[in-house]
């Protein structure tokens, strides 16, 4: 029977956990960080990309090898994002408030407080607040060759409205 202990004695992980992973730190490997809330600035959205007032907080972003990043997005009503598509999909968690997803040739869906959106590569879609009720989400994605984002046109208000 192959066991979590049989693996790590095969390949001398069970003597770096013996060693209270002094033998990891020896390596150069990176080690945890804690990134203390409210320790970076929050941005505006660039009106490139969104529609309206939004907040963005970037509390994570993975490096090398790594490549996964993720932020908490405060959509005030009425605002949106533009059209986009992500190269390895996107997850969105939501936090607060009450908003709209929509991909394109689809309904717009509403979404609430504990409802998680996966999207997946390469589908264009939008996400925002409702026109009445701010909307909070976390959004998570990966970067294919650096880039986690294709940004397309603006969604319209027409587009908005349906």
């Amino acid at each position: 029977m192959i066991t979590r202990r049989r693996v790590l004695a095969g390949t001398g992980g069970l003597a770096a956990m013996a060693a209270g992973g002094r033998a990891a730190a020896q390596e150069g490997k990176a080690t945890m960080q804690i990134t203390r809330s409210g320790s970076q600035p929050s941005t505006k959205g660039a009106a490139e990309y969104f529609t309206g007032s939004v907040r963005i907080d970037q509390p994570f972003r993975g490096s090398a090898p790594a490549r996964v990043g993720g932020a908490v997005v405060t959509f005030e009503p009425g605002a949106r994002t533009a059209w986009h598509t992500h190269p390895l999909g996107q997850t969105l968690i939501v936090t607060a408030g009450l908003g709209w997803v929509r991909r394109e040739g689809g309904a717009k869906e509403e979404i609430r407080p504990g409802d998680v959106v996966w999207i997946p590569p390469g589908e264009k879609h939008w996400h925002g607040a409702t026109a009445t009720t701010a909307m909070t989400h976390i959004a998570i994605a990966e970067a294919l060759d650096g880039k986690s984002v294709d940004w397309l046109e603006q969604v319209s208000d027409e587009q908005y409205r349906l």
